[in-house]
């Protein structure tokens, strides 16, 4: 009997070692529990060779930034994939996931940033609010979104009809003229965007970051299933997709900075 049961003991010791060894890898394979994802959405807006005003990034700081990922082991995926997790369509993000994305569709994503994309070939996500495309002089045209859409590394979503301030209109407008305009505002935009580009518009970032309650009620009757405001923390297991936080990145958001604000690298996990 004693015999018995210490070969028992020993199975039991081998069964438990083998099932650690599996779940076991890497840091960088490691992919988050349900409970600790922490991923950090970036925010940029414009970008060139010198910096005018508080929402440009310089080329060559996003290129640094671009260069940090990549040395340090971080993973830049797809927004899409991120909105999978949290709609539990999907598993949880890779350990040291991060997401870019760029909103108003600025000249300057076509002639700086699309270079950098295509040459370090991540995902990007642009948020785009159609009145400004082939209209407004600072802007993209709808040719110039196609190319980059036909690139496969864009994805491209709404950010309303004309970039309203939410909070500003609520207090102009009554209650039912209001309701009429922030419909017509995420309705306009999906429907224009879908008819010139084709493809899914599912995904909204609000002007401003601004959002409640109400705004994202309509937003889901709209059709989207993921919204995005500006706040300077990592997106969390447990927030709201409909109100997910990205950093707004500013051109002092470089070398130790931008370091802090990733947090450590996952290649120096232990």
């Amino acid at each position: 009997m004693r015999s018995f049961l210490k070969c028992l003991l020993i199975v039991a010791l081998f069964l438990a070692f083998f099932r650690v060894s599996l779940v076991e890898c890497s840091p960088r394979q490691r992919v988050y529990s349900q409970g600790e994802v922490q991923v950090p959405i970036l925010l940029y807006h414009r970008f060139g060779p010198a910096v005018p005003d508080s929402m440009t990034v310089t080329t060559a700081v996003f290129k640094s930034h671009l260069d940090y990922l990549r040395a340090n082991g971080f993973t830049v995926i797809p927004l899409r994939q991120l909105v999978e997790y949290y709609l539990k369509k999907g598993p949880p993000p890779p350990a040291g996931s991060v997401v870019i994305v760029a909103d108003d569709g600025h000249k300057s994503v076509y002639s700086e940033m699309l270079p950098l994309v295509k040459k370090y070939r991540v995902p990007v996500t642009l948020f785009i609010y159609p009145s400004a495309i082939s209209n407004a002089p600072y802007a993209m045209t709808w040719d110039e979104l196609r190319e980059v859409r036909k690139t496969g590394l864009f994805d491209i979503q709404s950010h309303t009809f004309w970039h309203p301030n939410f909070t500003k209109e609520k207090k102009r407008l009554t209650p039912a003229e209001y309701e009429r305009f922030t419909g017509m505002q995420l309705r306009k935009s999906k429907d224009r965007l879908e008819k010139e580009l084709g493809g899914r518009i599912d995904m909204l970032a609000w002007p401003f970051g601004i959002c409640d309650d109400e705004l994202v009620r309509q937003a889901a009757d709209a059709g989207y299933i993921a919204a995005f405001t500006i706040k300077r923390r990592h997106a969390a297991g447990g927030d709201n997709v409909m109100k997910l936080p990205r950093y707004l990145i500013r051109n002092a958001d470089r070398g130790k900075a931008f370091e802090t604000l990733l947090g450590r690298p996952p290649a120096h996990k232990g």
